[in-house]
């Protein structure tokens, strides 16, 4: 199969990588940072000028995106997949989207043959590297079937959730936990050092319990280590898919207390200029609103 790929930040970039390294043709389009998009053309892929372009040209044209309105821009603007879309292309989106927004996407692309596929992803940058991301994907049982063998180029953990929208569903159910960890964390390890408790002695009890888990690891390695890359997902897009969780609670209809109080705390980090700090560094600014300067705390011992 031919395979395009639009958005080589973070994550995309690893898994443009991945697939070539599989053996699939491969197109990318380009953006602004030509670091990217440059190695790959090294690693044998070709560059298209427009989305419209690629649509036409590949099989399968995965998306991984900041957002919605990026989406639907590359997906229903001018030069965009719509207009290149063909029978039987198939857009896998990978980025953390509005479901409904995704279900309304699904309809346009049907109306020309395509199918829109949503397989979110879990993990960082690492693993996205290393080919081995979580996916967790929304397709028909036969789509999701004929596509697994691409998905499995770039991820390691496969889920077929349900139909499309389901993916991204429960990519917002992902990270209402993941983020509403980083602002937990972030009061805990602030109320430790205001009451006496080092991030350090934090770090190793938590960390030696049954309490601990991946994302408590990469938070605590910017905490206590100072590795500003130890998780590299800005605050910005943890405000954003916060932000979707709480719609589609809106939308079902679920009183969802903690999700508010969650989507408050990163968009108060978000509005005072942090939006492209990392979550971890939350705790920081936690902190700050308590009198606390973390770093130097940790710097004591």
């Amino acid at each position: 199969m031919k395979i395009g790929f639009i958005g080589l930040g973070y994550m995309g970039h690893g898994m443009a990588k991945n697939l070539i390294q599989k053996g699939f043709d491969l197109t990318v389009k380009g953006n602004r940072n030509r670091a990217p998009v440059d190695s790959l053309l090294g690693m044998g892929a070709t560059e298209a000028a427009t989305a419209a372009e690629i649509a036409g040209s590949v099989d399968v044209l995965h998306l991984c995106l900041s957002n919605s309105p990026q989406v639907e821009a590359v997906i229903l603007g001018p030069g965009g997949v719509l207009e290149g879309a063909r029978d039987g292309l198939i857009v896998v989106d990978c980025s953390t989207s509005d479901p409904s927004s995704t279900e309304r996407l699904a309809a346009a692309l049907a109306e020309k043959g395509a199918i829109l596929v949503d397989a979110p992803l879990g993990r960082t940058p690492k693993e996205a590297e290393a080919g081995t991301l979580d996916a967790m994907v929304g397709a028909s049982p036969e789509v999701f079937a004929n596509l697994k063998p691409v998905i499995e180029a770039w991820a390691a953990n496969i889920t077929h959730v349900g139909p499309t929208g389901a993916g991204h569903r429960m990519k917002l159910l992902m990270n209402f936990l993941a983020m509403g960890y980083g602002a937990l964390y972030s009061e805990a390890v602030v109320l430790g050092a205001k009451a006496g408790i080092s991030p350090q002695a934090f770090w190793k009890v938590i960390g030696s319990s049954r309490l601990t888990n991946g994302f408590f690891d990469t938070f605590m390695r910017y905490v206590v280590d100072r590795d500003r890359d130890a998780h590299k997902f800005t605050i910005a897009n943890a405000s954003k898919d916060v932000r979707y969780a709480n719609q589609m609670a809106v939308d079902a209809g679920v009183m969802t207390l903690m999700a508010s109080a969650i989507r408050n705390y990163y968009a108060h980090a978000e509005a005072t200029g942090h939006g492209q700090d990392f979550v971890p560094m939350l705790s920081d600014l936690v902190g700050e609103m308590n009198g606390i300067d973390l770093a130097a705390v940790v710097a004591k011992g």
